[in-house]
């Protein structure tokens, strides 16, 4: 490693970027486009710092692994920074057990937590929680230890694992403080005021709302009730789960039939919300029937649904109580605010494979909330992306459980 080379590694390091540029900027071999990509990385300039660093990658020979591992693990991280997810997570994985085998431990962690923050982003919580199950925090530094403890806290907010949360907050908070990091710090207070801020809402039988907080969440899904769960889309009573989210009809069913316990709902309300008629006609009732037959069969070992004179009432087993929980926004459109309120800036592919939608419908729910003013575009054509301001209808709530995932029993 020449003299500019070791100047500029050294910059970087201290957080200089500008000064690293002065010694590599007019360098075109693989090792200072490596720096200048980083360098561009620090000063926000993601899209050509990617460049330079896919450049630095192929620049590098086969007999330069490590070097080329490296370029891919920080190509990784900038494209997480932008919420492209178009390349596969094998070139990351490979990456990585490249530097476990040749000693890079450093990293070689830094690619599993770039690897667990990306699935945790798109809702895969299983495949992060395999990612971050063994991680060995034991002698790390300051920085990369609370990036880890955040990504666990992460983790166990989405899975209401509030008492873990805590922990790992608490350990995040300390790593931080010893990284010196005033950003690092406020993104461990961010995520601290999750767990005090309302997360959904339970819908009372006279149809008003409670807010509730993860923690209540958590203590009402594991109380035993029968929870008909509209931020997930399914219905909980103990450790079972029912699914209902590629269902529609039988979850708008069963929420119709649970606020309504303990008494019953009307063959004209149901029809009315289950399919969205206001004149229904006897082929309609008949419909509702069938799905009522539906509902039946798969609730069998959760509660009975009967038939009474004007219509239908659900009646859960051993003596089970009867709770709707609610996101705090009641609409598809929900969801996509919720991955827009982390402040990033989000491709329609990226929001599409988050949401498991296509991007043909997120444009079109993207265009009505630009109408609305509350969420706006930057770039044109491929490079276009979303952005939303603090949203005034997600006000004073956490969209943890808006956001695309597993449920937690999964």
């Amino acid at each position: 490693m020449d003299s500019l080379i070791s100047a500029a590694a050294r910059a970087l390091a201290a957080g200089d970027a500008l000064q690293a540029l002065k010694h590599v900027a007019l360098r075109d071999d693989a090792p200072a486009l490596a720096l200048r990509g980083i360098a561009m990385a620090q000063l926000g300039e993601l899209a050509r710092s990617r460049e330079l660093l896919r450049k630095a990658a192929r620049a590098f020979g086969t007999h330069e692994a490590l070097a080329k591992a490296r370029c891919v693990v920080a190509e990784a991280e900038v494209a997480l920074a932008l919420r492209d997810f178009g390349a596969p997570p094998r070139a990351l994985e490979a990456a990585r057990h490249a530097l476990e085998a040749r000693g890079d431990h450093g990293n070689a962690m830094q690619a599993r937590l770039i690897a667990a923050r990306r699935w945790l982003l798109l809702g895969r919580l299983a495949d992060a929680a395999a990612l971050l199950a063994d991680l060995d925090t034991a002698g790390l530094a300051p920085l990369p230890a609370a990036v880890a403890a955040l990504a666990q806290a992460e983790l166990a907010l989405r899975a209401l694992r509030v008492d873990d949360a805590q922990v790992a907050l608490a350990r995040a908070g300390d790593e931080a403080l010893r990284a010196g990091i005033p950003a690092l710090q406020a993104e461990v207070e961010h995520a601290r005021a999750v767990l005090q801020q309302p997360a959904a809402r339970r819908v009372n039988a006279d149809g008003s709302a409670t807010p509730l907080r993860l923690s209540e969440v958590a203590a009402l899904l594991d109380s035993g009730a029968l929870v008909v769960d509209a931020c997930r889309h399914g219905v909980r009573a103990g450790a079972t789960w029912l699914a209902l989210a590629r269902r529609p009809i039988l979850f708008t069913l069963a929420r119709a039939l649970a606020e309504a316990w303990p008494g019953d709902a009307s063959r004209e309300a149901l029809i009315t919300r289950a399919f969205r008629l206001r004149e229904p006609d006897d082929t309609h009732r008949a419909r509702l029937r069938v799905e009522i037959g539906r509902l039946r069969a798969l609730l069998v070992d959760l509660a009975s649904v009967t038939a009474t004179p004007d219509g239908f009432a659900v009646q859960p087993l051993h003596g089970r109580a009867v709770a709707v929980l609610a996101p705090p926004v009641e609409s598809w459109q929900g969801e996509l605010l919720a991955l827009l309120a982390d402040g990033a800036a989000w491709s329609t592919s990226a929001l599409a494979l988050a949401l498991g939608s296509s991007q043909r419908h997120v444009q079109r729910e993207l265009g009505e909330l630009e109408a609305a003013g509350h969420v706006c575009a930057v770039g044109q054509t491929r490079a276009r992306r979303w952005l939303a301001p603090p949203l005034v209808d997600l006000a004073g709530f956490t969209t943890i459980l808006l956001l695309p995932a597993a449920p937690p029993s999964a």
